[in-house]
């Protein structure tokens, strides 16, 4: 018997919480696609149960004590909507990318995150098929002192550039994802 549309949409992010290759086997289904995945290492593009955890390695390389506190679950025939909290400790760095590439890349900063998402699960076969968010990453930002912009902040993140450290965040964050995958 599989799971219902409320415990797929917890397993889901309880993979991304933990990085469990069994679970993940579960509840995400071997065509699944993450809309999201534009601004994450390469291999959170991958189809299936890889890019969810390729996701879950990308997010646990910037936050430590990751989770997604779940505050209200819907559902159709074919999707399941999730609206939960982000919660975590920036400890390492937060790199995102844009067409491959890094784009930018948040020196850790040890401040708390919590905020507010939505997601939007497409269900086939009894799993998971497809992601898309709405995320408050304004809040975010405002929690990691990016935006809007102090000095001090700005200054990390251009120094990170300058020694090429942000590169190697980057190349680091992506080899971890990439593993995951496998």
């Amino acid at each position: 018997m599989g799971l219902d549309s409320s415990e797929l949409g917890r397993g889901l992010f309880r993979v991304l919480e933990t990085g469990d290759r069994e679970l993940a086997t579960e509840v995400v289904h071997e065509d699944f696609h993450n809309r999201e995945a534009a601004v994450s290492p390469a291999a959170c593009s991958a189809p299936g149960p890889a890019g969810v955890l390729a996701s879950s390695a990308w997010m646990r390389f910037a936050f430590s004590d990751l989770s997604f506190a779940v505050t209200g679950i819907a559902h159709g025939d074919d999707q399941v909507w999730v609206r939960l909290r982000m919660q975590g400790r920036h400890t390492g760095p937060f790199v995102r990318f844009r067409d491959g590439a890094l784009d930018q890349a948040i020196p850790p900063t040890g401040h708390v995150i919590d905020f507010e998402q939505i997601h939007v699960l497409g269900l086939r076969d009894g799993k998971v098929i497809s992601h898309e968010a709405v995320r408050d990453d304004v809040t975010m930002l405002g929690q990691l002192e990016v935006f809007p912009p102090k000095p001090a902040g700005l200054m990390r993140m251009v120094g990170w550039r300058l020694t090429g450290r942000a590169s190697r965040a980057a190349v680091q964050v992506s080899a971890a994802a990439e593993a995951a995958a496998q």
